[in-house]
C-alpha cells in the first residue's frame, strides 16, 4: 500500500503501519505519477477543510484543481478503481431537510468549503464517472474520534474545559466516528457500484442534543446560554463588515457564524446500508469513546 503524501518526514504515524511513503501534491499533477503507476486502487481523501479561513485561493486549488489533477491521472494511468471523498456539504444547509443521493443544490453556500466541494463533485468527479472513469463517490457527513485534529475536536475540548461560550439553537449535523466512515470507504471499494454516489453519514443529531448526551457521559453541564439562528445571522453580518478592515478569528469569522447559524448538513444513508452494508454506531457509544480519550489527554479524570 502507498500513500501520497506531501512530507513523508511528517507522516511517521503510517510509515509504521507499513505503508509505504511517496512524496506528491495534488496540487501538482507531475508529482503524483510514480505514486499512482501500478495501482489497482485509489482512495482520493485529500481536500482543503476550513470554515472561516481567509485563504480561498487554496480552496479552488486544493479542492478542484487536486481533484481534477487526481482523478486525470487515474484515468491516464489506467487504475481500475477509485474512490472519492466528497461530502455532504456539497447540498449546504439542507433547512432541515434529510436529502439523499438523488438531491442536487446548486447554491448559494454558506462557506468557500461547501462551494469549492461542490464544484469538486459535480464539475469534475461526476462527469468523469459518467464518462467511464471508474469511481465510487462517497459523501460523509460530519467526523469524530480519538486522533482528530479538526475543529470538532476543538470545541469539544472547550466544552470539557468549561470554555465553550454557547450553543446554537437548531443547528445539526450527521455525526460519524472515524472509524465507521474509513470502514464506509473501504466498503465502497470493495462492494460500491463504478458512476455511483454513496452518503456514509452517521446519526442526525442536533448540536444542543450531542452536547446533552456529553453531559451524560461526563457529568460536564454544557453552556447554558442558547442562541438562535436568527441572532448568529445578525452577528454574521455585523461581523462581515468588521472583517473588511481587520482579520476575525476563525471560530468568530462570519462565515462560522453562518454556518452555526441553525444550518443542518442532514443526509440518508439508507442507500450505503442497503448496497454496501454500511453501520455507523450510535453517538453514545462514539462519543463516550471520543471524549474519555480527550478527558485523558487533558489530565481529567474520566466519568
Amino acid at each position: 500500500m502507498t500513500a501520497l503524501v506531501r512530507r513523508p518526514d511528517a507522516a511517521a504515524d503510517l510509515a509504521g503501519l507499513g505503508i509505504r511513503l511517496h512524496p506528491g501534491d495534488i496540487t501538482d499533477r507531475e508529482s503524483l505519477r510514480d505514486g499512482m503507476r501500478g495501482a489497482d486502487g485509489l482512495f482520493h481523501v485529500a481536500a482543503w477543510y476550513k470554515v472561516g479561513a481567509r485563504d480561498w485561493m487554496s480552496a479552488d486549488r486544493i479542492n478542484v484543481g487536486g481533484t481534477r489533477n487526481v482523478l486525470e491521472t487515474m484515468r491516464d494511468l489506467g487504475i481500475p478503481r477509485g474512490v472519492y471523498t466528497s461530502t455532504l456539504a456539497v447540498s449546504s444547509d439542507t433547512r432541515g431537510r434529510v436529502v439523499d443521493e438523488r438531491y442536487h443544490y446548486d447554491g448559494p453556500w454558506l462557506s468557500e468549503y461547501d462551494r469549492t466541494k461542490w464544484a469538486a463533485h459535480y464539475t469534475v468527479a461526476v462527469p468523469m464517472a459518467q464518462r467511464g472513469l471508474p469511481l465510487v463517490i462517497v459523501q460523509p457527513g460530519v467526523n469524530y474520534g480519538p486522533g482528530d485534529t479538526s475543529s470538532v475536536r476543538q470545541t469539544f475540548i472547550q466544552y470539557l474545559t468549561g470554555k465553550l461560550p454557547m450553543l446554537p439553537l437548531t443547528t445539526a449535523y450527521c455525526w460519524a466516528h472515524v472509524e465507521d466512515t474509513a470502514r464506509g470507504h473501504l466498503l465502497a471499494m470493495e462492494k460500491g457500484r463504478a458512476g455511483e454516489t454513496y452518503i456514509i453519514a452517521g446519526p442526525r443529531h442536533t448540536l444542543v442534543e450531542v452536547f446533552e448526551v456529553a453531559r451524560q457521559i461526563t457529568g460536564i453541564r454544557p453552556p447554558r446560554i442558547r442562541v438562535r439562528p436568527g441572532v448568529l445571522r445578525a452577528m454574521a453580518g455585523l461581523v462581515g463588515l468588521v472583517e473588511r478592515v481587520v482579520p476575525v478569528p476563525e471560530a468568530y469569522a462570519a462565515e462560522t457564524l453562518r454556518v452555526m447559524a441553525g444550518a443542518t448538513y442532514l443526509g440518508d444513508s439508507s442507500k450505503a446500508e442497503r448496497e454496501l452494508d454500511f453501520r455507523a454506531r450510535p453517538l453514545w457509544d462514539g462519543l463516550r469513546e471520543t471524549l474519555q480519550h480527550e478527558m485523558r489527554l487533558l489530565g481529567m479524570t474520566p466519568a
